[in-house]
């Protein structure tokens, strides 16, 4: 009687010569069909924005380089940085707040992002644009004592203050959890190490701490950066003069309200795009040596170092 368990089993397959050079990429039936759909798709959304008379491209090419609708796009821009700027550094503070061992600064700091992320920038913008109607004048001086300066709310608080100010806070909420994730995504171990080597906080911070936090803090600052591009169209309620506000003034006086829209959409589409390209190339900057290709490269020197 054979025993069956004794003999190899053979494998149909394995007698046959694979040469993986002149292997054939199998064809998904799905892909296919998803991709010729998107290409009609594709073609049709082309021939409607071509051949809809209603677009008025001639509208559109006439009043994209128009003086008043560049003058908003600089604005718009302007409070796209100066935001920004302040909110991260505000953020950056409340952040360090966040995880300070002291609790009331910690549980203040835990109050004001609260707030600040649950307010919709609008209302804030709103808020702060009608601030005259609870502070009719703004005053410094000591607590509970005599007023040694003061000035009317309304002198204060104009349509461009109120928007950076409004702005800057929203994005200073919305950073302070970005830097903090940020923070504590790198692992303790690093700090004790940098302590043991003689490194104050600050330097350890700034140079062990901080370019690995960076991983983590780019991607989502760069959506943010877009994201608060795009809020500043917010700011055309309080009668600021951004890119929104500009081409509402023109088609308010035309009635071409479709081509004047366009032309905003054509300009926010350009900023986007430019700022997304900036952000992959500062993400790879901050991870050099994290990709595959350079772990696989020290992978490499080791075995060779060993061997």
């Amino acid at each position: 009687m054979t025993d069956l368990t004794t003999q190899p089993v053979r494998n149909p397959s394995a007698d046959r010569s694979i040469d993986a050079a002149r292997a054939r990429r199998r064809i998904h039936p799905w892909r296919v069909v998803v991709g010729i759909l998107l290409a009609f798709v594709t073609v049709q959304i082309a021939v409607f924005l071509v051949t809809n008379e209603r677009f008025e491209w001639p509208v559109v090419a006439e009043y994209l380089f128009n003086p008043s609708v560049l003058m908003g796009l600089g604005m718009s821009i302007m409070l796209t940085v100066v935001g920004m700027i302040l909110g991260s550094l505000l953020g950056t503070a409340l952040a360090a707040g966040q995880l300070a061992e002291f609790a009331p600064l910690r549980w203040a700091c835990i109050v004001f992002v609260g707030v600040f992320r649950g307010v919709p920038p609008l209302v804030q913008l709103i808020f702060w644009y009608n601030l005259a109607y609870l502070l009719p004048r703004l005053a410094v001086g000591v607590p509970f004592g005599p007023e040694l300066f003061s000035w009317p709310t309304n002198d204060l608080i104009t349509p461009l203050t109120a928007a950076i100010i409004g702005l800057s806070l929203h994005e200073a909420a919305y950073m302070a959890e970005i830097i903090r994730a940020g923070i504590l995504s790198v692992d303790s171990g690093q700090r004790d190490a940098a302590a043991a080597m003689g490194f104050s906080r600050w330097h350890s911070f700034t140079r062990v701490v901080l370019p690995q936090a960076m991983r983590v803090i780019i991607p989502p600052t760069g959506s943010q950066v877009i994201a608060l591009l795009k809020g500043t169209s917010l700011v055309s309620v309080i009668a600021m003069g951004d890119l929104l506000h500009s081409v509402q003034v023109i088609y308010n006086r035309t009635y071409e309200v479709v081509p004047m829209l366009i032309v905003a959409v054509i300009w926010y589409l350009v900023l986007v795009t430019a700022l997304t390209l900036v952000q992959r190339r500062v993400e790879r900057h901050f991870s050099r040596g994290m990709s595959r290709a350079a772990v696989a490269r020290r992978v490499v020197e080791r075995t060779e170092a060993v061997a």
